[in-house]
């Protein structure tokens, strides 16, 4: 229990240190300057640059969170963890505790000053994947355009990689409705999600990437129950011999998604501490549960994997 405590602890600090990176990406480099990206932030700084500053984009940011979690409720019946909760309104906070300290905002005359415009969404683009990522790998979300993309996925046959790059390419593309904003000012937000992009595949495998496990345990059915009952997940238990002891034994066979992967291995390894678990990372993943598979196939989505 005192260890359960202990990791409960560390996972909720990290969580926190993870939504101060995220906010500064946005509170002391993208908005200071000026500039945009995809994403809810992204949503969320056009609205602050259109209202002249009179709504802040952490307001805007909790508010529409807060509204995207409601409608996922009633329209899915989402459990959204804590960890969800904890992290958009610890986001928020960290964005007004950053937003009021003008010496960590990159402008002239402060130490974070870049005078290579170029290279601000780039910086940021960094910051908020390192951010992000280790708020997924440590099982939080930041909301936002995550939300969207499961409600419109549950219900029409669009791929989760598709709903994130029109969503991003829209708010992008919003800029360029702002007078005071030009396409210069989109292609810096091109930059950020680009760096984005790349850097949290480093960070976490990308998030919309999935994973195939491989698990040998002797607990393989508790295990696979797991799975089944607890992730709601597929699991496929192959038949296989140990050619070194000559012994027949069981291997689980695991698609999941690389959201689901941190909060999996930790229960393989209490269940079995003793367990040999290999993992790859795959990033096409057709069927149900995953991505839709492109045949011009109209059909509804189960929250299932491999059977």
């Amino acid at each position: 229990m005192k260890k359960k405590t202990l990791i409960t602890i560390w996972e909720y600090i990290t969580l926190t240190v993870a939504c101060f990176i995220f906010a500064m990406s946005w509170e002391c480099f993208m908005i200071p300057n000026g500039m945009s990206a995809g994403g809810m932030m992204g949503l969320c700084t056009v609205i602050q640059y259109a209202t002249g500053g009179f709504l802040q984009a952490q307001y805007s940011y909790i508010v529409i969170n807060a509204a995207l979690i409601i409608t996922a409720v009633f329209a899915m019946g989402i459990g959204f963890g804590f960890k969800t909760i904890y992290c958009i309104a610890m986001s928020t906070i960290a964005m007004q505790i950053l937003s009021s300290v003008p010496a960590l905002h990159s402008v002239a005359g402060e130490f974070f000053y870049i005078r290579e415009t170029l290279l601000i969404p780039i910086f940021a683009g960094v910051l908020e994947s390192v951010g992000l990522g280790l708020t997924l790998r440590y099982g939080g979300s930041t909301g936002g355009t995550d939300i969207i993309a499961l409600m419109v996925n549950k219900y029409w046959p669009v791929s989760l990689s598709t709903v994130f790059f029109i969503s991003d390419f829209v708010i992008v593309a919003l800029l360029l409705f702002l007078p005071d904003k030009n396409f210069a000012d989109a292609c810096y937000g091109l930059v950020e999600i680009v760096t984005f992009t790349l850097m949290i595949d480093m960070v976490v495998g990308g998030k919309k990437s999935s994973y195939q496990l491989l698990v040998f345990s002797d607990k393989f059915q508790e295990i696979a129950d797991y799975i089944a009952v607890r992730m709601e997940r597929g699991v496929t238990v192959l038949q296989a011999r140990g050619w070194y002891t000559k012994k027949d034994r069981e291997v689980l066979l695991i698609l999941i998604s690389q959201k689901e992967f941190p909060a999996l291995s930790r229960v393989i390894k209490d269940i079995d501490p003793r367990a040999f678990m290999s993992v790859s990372p795959t990033h096409n993943v057709y069927g149900e549960g995953f991505e839709e598979i492109k045949a011009g196939i109209h059909t509804k989505k189960k929250n299932n994997g491999t059977e």
